[in-house]
């Protein structure tokens, strides 16, 4: 075969490493990027973080601005100048402070979400044992009852069998006819302990220990009969079945209904600790002369700066150094976190500007808006736009919303526009929530009502919606 040299001209896309950094930190969430600068800051002397008791530190280190290119290396050998700390510099009238996400947070604030309770400081089987401490049993029954206890769930069920609880003991104990039947009445003390229903094996059962705890009347001894004979009847408001069994008029029935309607039926969810998980949000948005304005979440930003005990050795021993390297990332990170809050910033005002109307009115008032239009609105691809919308969050006075909520199909109009499914999810929202109770809307007459408001909507689309919105159908929304 006869070699030859050809040449051929080609393009390809190269990412540098500061490309790669940017693009990294620009999809991770608040907590996420705090994770990854705190790694950064263990593996790098030459940046620090910035406390807020910290004498803000004025080096001579000439960094990159926001404005340059990504693919931008400067020199090792340059002169050093004065750096600007991040998150000092006040662009576009906005008056940018960051500071640190780690301070410590007043409990008496009124802007703490409300989502931030106590977890249980006492857990279902020690308010229980404590209870069985104070009983006048037997060292026998208290084991066994103790036994029990253990064996609850975290709703206070008791899901193992008492035969399968009989395996737990050694073979050569009592006959197990005794040994169950000591269990059977062990089991009655938890059941009798409090919160009523602790200890029960059914959802039956549960509301059954329960209104057995209460005092007795007319609707108590129906509401007994309806969840030994009818719970799943009740539960799907099939009325007119029960009252044909029980032979009881609406106004009982309804009493009855409101009686079982207000017991619990998961007794030890009251003592399970809480997954809290917090939300910090990236931006807030308020009202300024008739004019929503975004700015950055002070609470959100670390502020970094190149460490001036390390920078003045380098600017001793030059670019020979090892520290040259790390100097270099340092300043590669602090220009990629910047450019990381600018550009969710502008892309949160660009929302906000377009979405004026939800926070005027509400979420009947959002309009359609897709990666698209925000992409050419701020000069950026739409993939760096689906970046910067997730697990970034905006907070405003209607609350707290991840910044892809204000985006969403929409559905066709009859005067030739288009409504955000949002908005509609909404109008259904009000239409079920001031609906007569006794004649609930049907997913079909909700479709006629928001066509009738210029919004044409299939029934099909109305029921997802609903379900979306954990709205049950028509017929279990229906009451006496």
């Amino acid at each position: 075969m006869k070699q030859s040299l050809q040449l051929k001209v080609s393009q390809h896309l190269t990412l540098t490493p500061q490309l790669q950094q940017a693009i990294r930190l620009l999809q991770l969430s608040t907590l996420e990027l705090n994770a990854e600068i705190d790694q950064a800051l263990q593996e790098n002397p030459l940046l620090e973080r910035i406390e807020s008791d910290q004498q803000t530190y004025t080096s001579s280190l000439d960094l990159p601005t926001p404005e340059s290119t990504a693919s931008e290396t400067p020199g090792t050998s340059e002169s050093f100048e004065e750096p600007t700390e991040f998150g000092s510099r006040d662009e576009e009238g906005w008056g940018i402070e960051f500071s640190s996400s780690t301070g410590p947070r007043d409990p008496n604030d009124d802007d703490l979400d409300s989502g931030e309770t106590q977890t249980a400081s006492m857990s279902l089987q020690e308010h229980l044992n404590t209870q069985l401490m104070m009983s006048p049993l037997s060292d026998r029954e208290r084991v066994l009852t103790a036994l029990l206890i253990e064996s609850l769930n975290d709703d206070g069920y008791l899901m193992q069998s008492l035969d399968d609880l009989l395996e737990l003991f050694p073979q050569e104990e009592t006959n197990h006819e005794t040994l169950r039947a000591e269990l059977a009445s062990a089991l009655c003390h938890v059941q009798n302990f409090d919160p009523p229903g602790v200890g029960a094996r059914s959802a039956k059962e549960c509301l059954t220990l329960q209104l057995n705890n209460l005092r007795p009347s007319p609707e108590g001894q129906l509401a007994l009969s309806i969840v030994a004979n009818h719970l799943d009847h009740l539960a799907a408001h099939d009325f007119l079945r029960i009252k044909k069994s029980l032979r009881c008029s609406d106004d009982e029935l309804r009493l009855a209904q409101e009686l079982i309607c207000s017991l619990n039926p998961h007794p030890g969810s009251q003592f399970s600790a809480l997954d809290i998980r917090y939300v910090i949000p990236d931006v807030t948005v308020k009202k300024v002369r008739k004019e929503w304005v975004v700015t950055l979440n002070n609470e959100a930003m670390p502020r970094l700066r190149i460490n001036k005990l390390y920078a003045d050795i380098l600017r001793g021993t030059g670019s020979s150094s090892g520290l040259a390297a790390q100097l270099q990332e340092a300043k590669w990170l602090i220009k990629n976190v910047q450019q990381r809050f600018d550009t969710i910033l502008r892309v949160s005002q660009a929302i906000v500007d377009r979405q004026r109307a939800f926070f005027e009115h509400g979420a009947v008032a959002m309009r359609p808006l897709v990666l698209r239009e925000i992409a050419e609105a701020v000069n950026l691809h739409e993939s760096t736009i689906s970046r910067v919308t997730t697990q970034k969050y905006l907070a405003s006075p209607r609350g707290i919303y991840e910044l892809k909520y204000f985006f969403g199909s929409h559905v066709a109009t009859d005067s030739g526009g288009a409504a955000s499914s949002t908005a509609i999810r909404a109008l259904i929202k009000q239409l079920v929530s001031s609906e007569d109770g006794k004649k609930p809307l049907s997913d079909a007459r909700i479709a006629d009502i928001l066509g009738e408001q210029g919004i044409v909507v299939a029934r099909r689309t109305v029921a997802k919606y609903r379900e979306l919105l954990h709205i049950p159908p028509v017929n279990l929304r229906k009451i006496l």
